[in-house]
């Protein structure tokens, strides 16, 4: 099998013996006063200098967990002042008795009551019935997030997978997956392609009604008696996989076309159709997806409410069959009910609802994984979890990769300089680092686009389980697939809505 992202290399260079560019001023500044107090010869001030820079020094230099000690407490701060002005709570409109799902049939209703009542960084979100699309009757849901303006669009995929597919099957993937990042490059329009797979409990609803239809009464006893019994030996561990594709734009890169193409939201909604026939095209091309559904605002809630309450999925799935045969039975989920009905941050998890969730992100090795070697953390350690992974695509324009690329070369050369300078042996990983520049620099020349990629991971179990323990489990399993596990400890709220609700709400670009 082939070895994937082997050419990757991080999104910012150290400068110095591994010290970023502002651990390396904050070091130098925190040593100013010693430097002073050699310069006049204040050796008895210098005895408690010196030891207060090598403590300011490790604070700033350290990692733990990931982060230095100075970010830690600035995670701490704005953790309790969240909890002491009640940002880290969250109760639905419908717990509170003041839902309002709106009159489609009224002209009069501005349609606000319908809105999405999410929490965190989703609460921004507005979700709208966009027009039909091109030669089919389906009206995707259009996903605006006021907060980064940005749209978004998300389908419902599916795909056979990679177990049983050969190097000629894997490459061709990968090869399509690539085309589809610099056809986004080449197109300046895509923000943002995000990929979630989730497993999910399976609790048999939809087997069940397929076996009542289909059933047959003159069934021998011996083959009943052993179907039943391995239903009865496997219906607990039984999950199934849900995967999901947004596409998201940006409101400044788009809002000119948009206002020739008949402004507000359908002038946007056209602009982001023509990108999602493209991505479409793609998916269903050599990446191997079967089946690629635009969801509507029905199911996009559906999504979202099975995403905060996976519980929640067998009565939503039994309606559903029932709804069929009888349209009087709802079914599906109002989008303004589709959030959790109360939820709480806590430093080390995230309850929503009757659930608690533990999520973490995940960072690439430096030597690459194969394709595939993620598979290990989608499969649940003991029946009734739900684990989800994200991976989010951001392509990078050609002149932003130029220059990024050229300042990543400029900083390995001045730290290859410096490292000269102390008397520091240089050693392989500096030399492969500056390789990897090298090759990168040679990529974008021939025309090969630069992509940013994160990835994002989270444990869903009953808020009545140890949860910190399904945590652990989680680590574990990036471990054995060859990657190393940052958890979000005091971010796990964000961390569980880009990690398991599908609406494009990405990392942020800066951190």
């Amino acid at each position: 099998m082939s070895v994937y992202g082997a050419s990757a290399t991080r999104d910012r260079q150290a400068w110095l013996f591994g010290l970023t560019g502002p651990q390396f001023v904050l070091v130098l500044a925190a040593g100013f006063p010693t430097w002073m107090a050699i310069a006049m010869q204040k050796w008895l001030p210098l005895l408690v200098l010196l030891p207060a820079w090598g403590v300011v020094g490790l604070l700033v230099c350290l990692p733990i967990r990931g982060h230095s000690a100075f970010q830690w407490i600035g995670v701490v701060f704005r953790h309790m002042a969240g909890i002491a002005f009640g940002w880290s709570r969250f109760q639905s409109k419908a717990a509170a008795g003041d839902l309002d799902l709106g009159n489609a049939d009224d002209p009069d209703d501005d349609g606000e009551a319908g809105e999405a009542d999410l929490p965190g960084i989703l609460a921004g979100i507005q979700i709208h019935d966009g027009p039909p699309m091109s030669g089919q009757t389906a009206r995707p849901a259009i996903i605006q997030n006021h907060a980064a303006r940005t749209w978004a669009a998300t389908a419902r995929v599916i795909h056979p997978g990679i177990g049983m597919s050969d190097e000629v099957d894997r490459f061709r993937m990968g090869a399509g997956l690539t085309e589809m990042m610099e056809a986004a490059t080449a197109g300046n329009q895509i923000d943002l392609v995000v990929v979630q797979v989730r497993t999910i409990p399976d609790d048999g609803t939809e087997r069940a009604e397929w076996v009542r239809t289909n059933a047959r009464p003159d069934e021998p006893p011996v083959s009943a008696s052993v179907n039943a019994q391995l239903e009865a030996m496997t219906a607990g561990a039984a999950v199934r996989h849900e995967a999901f594709v947004t596409v998201v734009v940006r409101e400044d890169v788009i809002n000119k076309d948009a206002k020739r193409a008949g402004r507000g939201v359908i002038g946007r909604a056209r602009i982001l159709y023509s990108v999602l026939a493209e991505v479409e095209a793609r998916l269903t091309g050599s990446i191997g997806c079967s089946r690629v559904n635009w969801l509507d605002t029905s199911e996009l809630a559906m999504a979202i409410r099975t995403g905060f309450e996976p519980g929640d999925l067998p009565a939503l799935a039994d309606a559903e069959i029932h709804h069929r045969d009888d349209p009087s039975i709802a079914a599906g989920v109002p989008v303004a009910a589709a959030g959790p009905t109360n939820a709480t941050t806590a430093m080390r998890s995230y309850r929503h609802g009757e659930w608690e969730s533990v999520s973490s992100t995940i960072l690439l090795p430096r030597k690459g994984a194969r394709m595939g070697a993620l598979a290990r953390v989608l499969v649940p350690s003991q029946p009734g979890e739900r684990r989800a992974l994200t991976v989010f695509y951001r392509p990078v324009s050609q002149q932003a990769a130029d220059r990024s690329t050229g300042t990543a070369q400029m900083s390995a050369v001045m730290a290859g300089t410096l490292r000269e300078k102390v008397g520091r042996v240089e050693r392989a990983k500096d030399r492969q680092s500056v390789g990897k520049l090298h090759e990168r620099d040679e990529k974008l020349e021939r025309g090969r686009s630069l992509v940013k990629v994160a990835s994002a991971v989270s444990i869903t179990a009953p808020a009545g389980w140890n949860v910190q323990d399904f945590g652990r489990r989680l680590d574990a399993s990036i471990r054995i697939s060859g990657f190393t596990p940052l958890p979000l400890d005091g971010a796990h709220d964000a961390a569980f809505a880009v990690a398991t609700i599908p609406l494009g709400a990405g990392l942020p670009k800066k951190r």
